[in-house]
């Protein structure tokens, strides 16, 4: 499936939308996506997560080093309306609370 990755900014939050799949074959887009997010001038980095169906531990390291440089930008950052299955990867691999991700 493909990735698509759309952004909703606001004064307070940067929204990311993502819809497929975030695997090793596109990890650097979605990284590519938090940069530009962490260059913006709101207090919010948000992943929406409502239209991924599928996470690998790639894309979890990613999201694991976003929420590291979100801290370092002094910026609060979470993953929210994350499906079962991706709630359960960030589980299963002890970074669900590193990366605040919520269920849909």
């Amino acid at each position: 499936m493909e990735l698509s990755i759309t952004t909703n900014p606001s004064p307070e939050t940067y929204v990311i939308a993502i819809s497929g799949e975030i695997d090793i074959s596109n990890a650097g887009k979605v990284r590519d996506a938090i940069d530009l997010a962490l260059e913006q001038p709101t207090d919010r980095v948000e992943f929406d997560f409502s239209q991924v169906s599928y996470i690998d531990s790639t894309g979890i390291g990613v999201l694991v080093g976003a929420a590291h440089h979100a801290a370092d930008h002094k910026k609060a950052f979470g993953v929210t309306n994350a499906q079962p299955n991706v709630l359960r990867v960030a589980q299963l691999l002890g970074v669900d609370q590193e990366i605040g991700i919520s269920a849909a």
